[in-house]
């Protein structure tokens, strides 16, 4: 282990698990001491794959006094007990988002580790991809003056198994929560306030027997005015649809769709013929999912903010839970904070 490394544990081994696991072990700050999973075998393979001690309960790194951050990439159901444990043993931490489910669990429980000084960092790794993250830049700059309108379209190519989104929480918590975090991203020290939301299934009794949607579309309205759009889908025939466009008084800009190669074929019998899209969020977010280690690291050594924190998770669930409020009412919802 190379001296001053940040010691990490990892908890959760799943698909996000295992692609946190190789940026980590290939990330010059850190070093992935311990991993645990509850599927053993997963785990004592994976340990051996990464080089790292596989324990069979994470309470063994919540009291190793080497480690320096807990990475929480388990079910969402084990993350406030995760952090609880990891904040009372001076621990930073990365939890991926969400939270948790429920908002006002989520509220008593910050209410609960306030006084423990909690270093939380939060999974919101959208905030960090360079395309997104320039529009932010460029508005600070004033690129586009006065910002009046965002609109953000984010389409899954195929929709995850039935038993996954039996427990996500429903496409604004599961899906949307990122766009949420993003807009709000964009809107700086400004609040929005009313929401509307609305959806369909389109798919027959599969996504209405557990009382999920399809493709949903929310609308909100800031303090200072500015709009937002935000379209999501389960489904996109044509990729993995990653959309955002920053709206000003003195132009726009776009961060748009991304391939592996920027080519185009013409032919006898095509024109303007391109690659299809990056497969999923791991392959288009891969940079993202890298540069905010970058941000862990400066967290764990030198205390510096994190761009996304537990007060984003928290907004975000917020947002969230008024878009399904709104869903029932069929009507603008005050969003409130």
């Amino acid at each position: 282990m190379g001296k001053n490394k940040i010691n990490i544990a990892l908890l959760g081994l799943g698909r996000i698990g295992q692609m946190h696991a190789y940026n980590i072990v290939n990330h010059p700050e850190f070093n992935l001491k311990y991993t645990f999973d509850i599927d053993k075998s997963l785990r004592t393979k994976l340990s051996k794959k990464y080089n790292s001690i596989n324990i069979n309960n994470p309470n063994i790194a919540f009291k190793d006094k080497s480690i320096n951050c807990i990475f929480i990439a388990t079910s969402t159901k084990t993350h406030l007990e995760y952090i609880e444990k990891a904040v009372k043993n001076k621990k930073v931490v990365f939890c991926e988002k969400p939270l948790d489910l429920n908002l006002k669990k989520i509220n008593q429980f910050g209410k609960k580790i306030k006084k423990l000084n909690p270093k939380v960092q939060l999974g919101f790794n959208r905030r960090y991809d360079p395309s997104h993250n320039s529009l932010r830049k460029n508005l600070i700059k004033g690129k586009i003056g006065k910002l009046e309108k965002i609109i953000i379209t984010s389409r899954d190519p195929a929709p995850p198994t039935i038993n996954y989104l039996k427990t996500s929480g429903g496409i604004f918590k599961d899906m949307m929560i990122h766009d949420f975090d993003l807009a709000r991203y964009y809107i700086g020290s400004d609040k929005f306030k009313f929401l509307f939301a609305t959806g369909e299934s389109f798919s027959g009794k599969k996504y209405k027997n557990i009382n999920d949607l399809a493709l949903a579309t929310v609308v909100m309205k800031s303090q200072k005015g500015v709009q937002c759009i935000i379209t999501n889908s389960r489904h996109c025939s044509f990729g993995y649809d990653q959309r955002v466009e920053l709206f000003g008084d003195k132009g726009m800009i776009i961060s748009d769709n991304q391939r592996d190669l920027e080519t185009s074929l013409y032919s006898k019998y095509l024109t303007n013929g391109k690659q299809s899209f990056k497969n999923f969020f791991i392959e288009r977010y891969s940079d993202a999912f890298r540069i905010q280690l970058d941000d862990l690291a400066k967290f764990c050594k030198k205390n510096k903010k994190p761009l996304a924190n537990f007060e984003d998770g928290r907004i975000s669930i917020m947002l969230a839970e008024t878009a399904n409020k709104s869903l029932k009412s069929k009507k603008f919802e005050l969003v409130k904070f």
